[in-house]
């Protein structure tokens, strides 16, 4: 059996899931990866390979690490290699029509159910949106930012518990299935490519900093879904004392009181006042510290707040 030769381009978690989902298929070969350059993380600024980097060396596949692919030396080494097509999820850089024209085919795996959700952040904004339904589209690679004809597309409950980091790992799974499972009949010709609505398109672009503050104006609602959205990163946060304050989890309760205002507290329960209800406290970071539950905040060194006290100052 003949092969299908393929480059595969990612960067994140989400992306080495699909890649080892070809990986795992006799019906293609990796035969180059392509990924974001190695960044430095963390307190200790250590460079660290992203995770597709790390799954294609334990495989022994070539890794390119261009900072622009477009135009490089390593995207003339890669129109040589002779490959059938191109698959990329998560990958954060554009792919230029030189490139996508090299090769029979060159298709994406992205986090939305297009049109709705073209851009760098759209399983983010959904949460933060309030859908109930999120999923991944499988589209063909044009020069122009996730506008492409949709090959397949398949949708999963997003549940009042998930946050943008469950839904990476879920939708990641879907995305790879959903690959393989349409990729067979988009190769023979029998699966035909449906145009997206242009009026229907929703761009969903790269959080900004600013989006990760809290407005305690806003329904208690909408908070719980931008906390749920950011979450595990970058973090949405208010201050407390002048000092950042990061809310991982948190809850939606009756009540009312001034926004940003402490409308109730004791040894285990933090609950804030918002322009519609109130929000209860699960998992918080203070300044300087590491993830906790609002309890054992409380007990340590939140134990001095109280009620009437104001957040977001």
């Amino acid at each position: 059996m003949n092969k299908t030769k393929i480059i595969f381009m990612g960067t994140i978690d989400f992306s080495a899931t699909v890649l080892m989902g070809l990986l795992k298929d006799e019906r293609y070969e990796v035969i180059a990866v392509t990924t974001q350059p190695d960044r430095k993380v963390g307190r200790k600024q250590l460079l660290t390979p992203t995770p597709v980097k790390e799954l294609a060396l334990q495989h022994g596949i070539p890794v390119y690490q261009p900072e622009k692919l477009s135009g490089s030396d390593e995207m003339t080494k890669l129109m040589s290699l002779g490959a059938d097509g191109i698959v990329t999820a998560a990958f954060g850089q554009f792919l230029s029509t030189k490139l996508i024209n090299s090769v029979k085919f060159a298709v994406n795996v992205h986090g939305s159910l297009l049109p709705w959700g073209r851009g760098g952040a759209p399983i983010q904004r959904a949460i933060m949106a309030g859908h109930q339904e999120i999923g991944v589209t499988i589209i063909e690679m044009v020069k122009e930012m996730d506008a492409g004809k949709m090959l397949a597309q398949r949708k999963i409950p997003c549940l009042p518990e998930d946050n943008a980091g469950s839904m990476f790992d879920k939708l990641a799974i879907v995305g790879r299935d959903l690959l393989l499972d349409c990729l067979p009949d988009y190769l023979s010709g029998k699966l035909v490519p449906i145009a997206q609505d242009e009026a229907k398109v929703v761009i969903t672009p790269n959080i900004a900093p600013e989006e990760e503050v809290i407005d305690w104006t806003r329904s208690a609602a909408d908070i719980v879904n931008q906390i749920r959205g950011l979450s595990p990163q970058p973090g949405a946060y208010t201050f407390l004392n002048g000092s950042r304050f990061k809310i991982y989890q948190a809850e939606i309760i009756e009540g009312k009181t001034g926004s940003g205002v402490v409308a109730f507290r004791d040894k285990k329960h933090l609950q804030i006042g918002t322009g519609k209800g109130l929000l209860g406290l699960k998992e918080v970071q203070p300044f300087g510290k590491g993830k906790m539950s609002a309890a054992d905040f409380l007990n340590g060194i939140g134990r001095e707040l109280k009620t009437g006290d104001q957040f977001g100052n």
